[in-house]
C-alpha cells in the first residue's frame, strides 16, 4: 500500500504540471477563436461559435480514440498522443489565421482539440490508484491544476498578440495559436519522461477487457452500459448538460461583450468564469466524496440556473457577467466532479475505461453542438434567449436528479 500511495503521489505530481500548460494552452488561443471567425468571415458573421464547437468537435472524436490507447498501451501512451496532435493543430491553426484560410483554420482547430481531450481524461488517471472515497478528491486536484494556466492563458493573449506582430509580422491573431503549440510541447515532455510507472498499469486496468476474456467494446456495446444502469445514466446526463450550458453561454460571451464596445473586458471575465471552473474543485471534489454524487450534481444544476438568470438580465453592460460566468464555472465544476466520479462508480473496472472515453466522447460532442449553434441562436433571437435555453437545460439536469434520488430512496425502502 505504501508503494502504490507513492506512485499516486508521483502521478498527480505528474498530471498536475501538465494539466496547468496545457490549461493555458487551451484557454489562450480559444478566446480568440471567435475573433479569427469573425476576422475571415466578418464582424456580422453568425459563426464565431464555429471555432470553439471544432475544438470540441476535435475533442469528442479523440476521447474515443485515446480511450482504447490508453486501454491497450496505458495513459502515457493516450496522452503523448493526444498532445502531440495538439501542438500540430496549435501550429496549423496559426497559420490559418496568418494566411486567413478558413479550412487551415478549422483542420488547426480540429486537431487541437486532442489537448482537450487529453486534459479531460487526465483526471480519470488520476483515480485509477485513489481509494474509491477519495476518487473525487483526486480527480479535483488535476481540476484545480488547471486553474492557474486557465487564469493567465487569457491574460497572456496580449502579450502573444504583440511579440508576434513585432517579432515575426504576423497578423494580430497568429501568435496566440503559435504559443499554444508551445505549451502542449512542455505538457507532452513532461508526461514521456516523468509519468512512471503508468498508473493504469500498476492499477491493472491496462488491456484489461483483454484479460478478463471480454471481447473489444465497440461503441453499441458500451452504450448498453449506460442503459442498463441508472446512476450511470445520470452521470453522463450531469456532464453533458454542465458541458452543454456552460459551453454555450461561454463561446458567446466574448463576442456579446465585443459587439457592445467591451472586448477589452472580455478575457478579464473569461478568466473570472475559468478561476469559477477550476479555484474550487478541491472543495468541490471533498464534498462529493462526503456528501454523496447526486447531491454534488444537484448543487451544479441549481448554480447552472442562476448563473444563465443572470446573464440573460446583464443587457449590453458588462456587470452582470463577472458574476455570471464565475457561477457558470462553478456549477460546471459541480456538475461535472460529480457525473464524472458517479460515473466512475457505477461502472466495473474491466470496462472502464472505454466508457470513460464514450462518455467524453458524449460529452464532447454534445458541448460541441451547443457552441456551434449559440453563434446562430444569438444572432437570431438575442444573447438573453441563449442564456435562458441555458436555464432550461440546468432545469432537465435538476429534475433528472431529484427524480433519480427519489426512486433510489424508494428502492432502498423497500
Amino acid at each position: 500500500m505504501e508503494e502504490i500511495a507513492r506512485i499516486q503521489k508521483n502521478t498527480l505530481r505528474v498530471l498536475v504540471a501538465s494539466q496547468i500548460a496545457g490549461s493555458a494552452a487551451l484557454a489562450a488561443a480559444v478566446t480568440v477563436g471567435a475573433f479569427v471567425m469573425q476576422d475571415i468571415l466578418g464582424q456580422s458573421t453568425p459563426w464565431g461559435g464555429a471555432a470553439s464547437a471544432t475544438v470540441t468537435m476535435g475533442t469528442a472524436f479523440m476521447a474515443q480514440v485515446l480511450a482504447r490507447q490508453m486501454n491497450q498501451h496505458g495513459r502515457r501512451r493516450g496522452l503523448q498522443l493526444g498532445y502531440t496532435f495538439a501542438i500540430i493543430g496549435g501550429l496549423i491553426a496559426g497559420v490559418g489565421a496568418e494566411t486567413k484560410t478558413m479550412w487551415v483554420f478549422i483542420l488547426g482547430l480540429f486537431l487541437f482539440g486532442n489537448g482537450q481531450a487529453s486534459n479531460l481524461l487526465s483526471r480519470y488517471a488520476a483515480t485509477d490508484l485513489a481509494q474509491p472515497n477519495n476518487r473525487a478528491s483526486a480527480m479535483s486536484r488535476i481540476l484545480f491544476a488547471s486553474t492557474f494556466g486557465a487564469v493567465f492563458g487569457p491574460l497572456l493573449i496580449r502579450p502573444a498578440e504583440q511579440l508576434g506582430m513585432s517579432l515575426f509580422g504576423w497578423n494580430q491573431y497568429t501568435g496566440p495559436w503559435v504559443f499554444s503549440g508551445v505549451f502542449f510541447f512542455t505538457s507532452l515532455i513532461n508526461t514521456t519522461v516523468r509519468l512512471r510507472p503508468d498508473p493504469l498499469e500498476v492499477a491493472g486496468g491496462l488491456n484489461s477487457q483483454a484479460a478478463a476474456g471480454l471481447p473489444k467494446r465497440s461503441f453499441k456495446d458500451v452504450w448498453r452500459i449506460f442503459k442498463g444502469s441508472a446512476e450511470g445514466r445520470l452521470a453522463l446526463t450531469s456532464m453533458i448538460i454542465s458541458q452543454m450550458t456552460m459551453v454555450a453561454v461561454m463561446t458567446m460571451t466574448p463576442v456579446h461583450l465585443k459587439s457592445h464596445g467591451h472586448e477589452t473586458v472580455s478575457a478579464y471575465v473569461i478568466s473570472l468564469h475559468i478561476v469559477g471552473m477550476y479555484a474550487f474543485s478541491p472543495l468541490i471534489g471533498k464534498f462529493s466524496d462526503a456528501r454523496g454524487r447526486h447531491n454534488t450534481i444537484m448543487v451544479g444544476a441549481l448554480l447552472l440556473m442562476a448563473s444563465t438568470v443572470m446573464s440573460a438580465l446583464a443587457g449590453d453592460s458588462p456587470a452582470l457577467l463577472f458574476p455570471s460566468l464565475w457561477l457558470l464555472g462553478i456549477g460546471w465544476s459541480f456538475g461535472l466532479i460529480g457525473g464524472s466520479s458517479l460515473l466512475v462508480d457505477s461502472v466495473a473496472s474491466e470496462s472502464r475505461v472505454r466508457v470513460q472515453g464514450t462518455a467524453d466522447l458524449l460529452m464532447s460532442f454534445f458541448g460541441g453542438m451547443a457552441g456551434f449553434s449559440s453563434g446562430f441562436i444569438r444572432k437570431a433571437i438575442g444573447f438573453h434567449w441563449l442564456s435562458n435555453l441555458g436555464t432550461v437545460l440546468a432545469a432537465v439536469l435538476l429534475i433528472s436528479v431529484i427524480v433519480r434520488v427519489g426512486r433510489a430512496s424508494v428502492q432502498n425502502s423497500a
